[in-house]
């Protein structure tokens, strides 16, 4: 049923940015629609790095504000969602003729600091220099070690959208955005799914469209000025290259830094890329292509014992970020701060990291307060995602005992993927069952019949793609295995 009375705020895009804005939208009592033209997280917000960091090279660029901002919002995410967030503790080789030891020593200091700036008490190890060992290469001898987080993406975006519309967000799954038409005091949207086209109406609309920001915005009555610069990010997933948990931040001659992280229990992620993109290739751009993939091989084995090999790849991934367009000649430079443009109660998104998303949705709302005075104030800055409300037994570990105590006879790998990607929440599809048999068919990867009933009639999901490479990550499983039994 078309909504009868106008929205208070109406979003176009279901990625992180445009999820993180409805839940604290609908927290503050405002009547709150969002519109995603395919599945929550489809494009960039499930295909990041995977990381919730400050970003020490931006350092380097003199970003200190967002370098703050990000570590303190690495802090409170931590907090609100201890089921998909997690620490890691990052190993940097040093290399003397890339960045000198007193630069490195500096920026680390300024890197465990910088979030006190925001009030927040920083909970990970601060940084230490260290002797380093396998799997390294031999000539690699000294080196740092610092903190930051990991956060499954794309659970990070459902989890939002979830939380919006417990508190009364309609949420338009599935919906494209056509066009919109501005009276003077009210916005109406024309909409389309697979149904119907339809309008509906809203006092202020917010364009997170993310790498179609630009494209969303020329298609309403604005002309806006501001521009963005796609630059495409890619990354590569291998079976696991070496033991223990440890991510590593590896420096390029050309002066970028690769990640090589442990993912998903057995596997290592690489990446990523920074390659521009124009909007004609965004179709194009959600693949690697044979140039990236050659620069990660290289960049990896540039500094691990044993080297990474083409044909060892299990998957590989890209995604754009819609960067606010500074001017940059480099897309490696080119902040990843954010840029807001209000302009007749339509607000549009340029930019934004994932570690940033809520700091995001935050200052958004306080730009169109003006606009909706009966709006509440800001809470989300301690609220659990759903499922992440873990207070009866104080941490994540304490969480997963607890499970494997009631469910003794299920598999510890298994369970434990499950609890991270539901945390409280898994009791509602987990019940009593005491082995998989009791969970119904496995579909692919671990993904029983069980959770994928729930993630229909919860999160949204429709084809089994959508469960399987967003709301899981068992598809990457189910792909390893086959490509295990393929081999000769």
């Amino acid at each position: 049923m078309t909504p009868s009375l106008p929205f208070d705020i109406f979003i176009i895009g279901g990625g992180i940015n445009g999820a993180g804005i409805a839940r604290d939208a609908a927290g503050r009592g405002l009547y709150v629609g969002l519109c995603e033209r395919a599945d929550f997280a489809n494009a960039t917000s499930s295909a990041s790095s995977k990381l919730i960091h400050g970003g020490l090279r931006y350092l380097e660029q003199y970003e200190f504000k967002l370098v703050a901002e990000a570590l303190a919002e690495r802090e409170r995410l931590l907090a609100i969602a201890p089921h998909i967030a997690w620490p890691l503790r990052f190993v940097l080789p040093h290399e003397p003729h890339l960045r000198p030891a007193w630069m490195i020593r500096i920026g680390l200091f300024l890197y465990d600091n910088l979030h006190r700036f925001y009030g927040v008490k920083r909970s990970l190890p601060a940084s230490k220099t260290m002797t380093l060992t396998a799997p390294l290469k031999t000539q690699f001898t000294r080196g740092f070690e610092y903190s930051d987080a990991w956060v499954d993406d794309a659970r990070l975006t459902i989890l939002n959208v979830m939380d919006a519309h417990q508190r009364g967000a309609k949420i338009f799954a599935r919906t494209e955005y056509v066009s919109a038409r501005h009276d003077g005091e009210l916005w109406h949207i024309s909409l389309k799914n697979a149904d119907k086209t339809f309008t509906v109406q809203a006092k202020t609309v917010v364009n997170a469209a993310g790498p179609w920001v630009k494209q969303v915005a020329l298609q309403n009555t604005i002309d806006s000025p501001n521009t963005v610069q796609l630059v495409k990010g890619s990354h590569i997933i291998l079976p696991r290259q070496y033991e223990g948990d440890e991510a590593y931040i590896l420096q390029q001659p050309d002066g970028r830094i690769v990640f090589v992280l442990p993912y998903e229990q057995d596997f290592t992620l690489i990446g990523t890329t920074d390659v521009r993109v124009g909007t004609a290739d965004l179709s194009y751009a959600m693949t690697p292509n044979e140039d990236e993939i050659d620069y990660m091989l290289a960049a990896a084995s540039r500094y691990l014992a044993k080297p990474v090999q083409r044909q060892d790849i299990v998957h590989s991934y890209a995604g754009v970020r819609p960067l606010y367009d500074d001017g940059s000649p480099n897309p490696s430079e080119t902040t990843r701060d954010y840029t807001l443009v209000l302009q007749q109660n339509w607000l549009d998104i340029f930019g934004g990291k994932i570690t940033t998303y809520r700091y995001l949705a935050q200052e958004a709302l306080e730009q169109l307060r003006p606009k909706l005075l009966h709006m509440g104030a800001a809470w989300s800055e301690t609220q659990p995602l759903p499922g992440g409300d873990l207070s009866g037994f104080g941490n994540f570990d304490a969480f997963f005992m607890h499970l494997q105590n009631a469910h003794p006879n299920l598999p510890k790998d298994w369970l434990k993927s499950a609890a991270r990607r539901h945390g409280s929440n898994i009791q509602k599809w987990l019940g009593s069952a005491q082995t998989l048999a009791d969970l119904g068919k496995n579909l692919g990867g671990g993904l029983m019949q069980a959770e994928a009933d729930y993630l229909q009639a919860h999160e949204w999901a429709v084809s089994l793609n959508d469960m399987l490479w967003r709301r899981t990550k068992c598809g990457l499983h189910a792909k390893a295995a086959n490509l295990q039994k393929s081999k000769p």
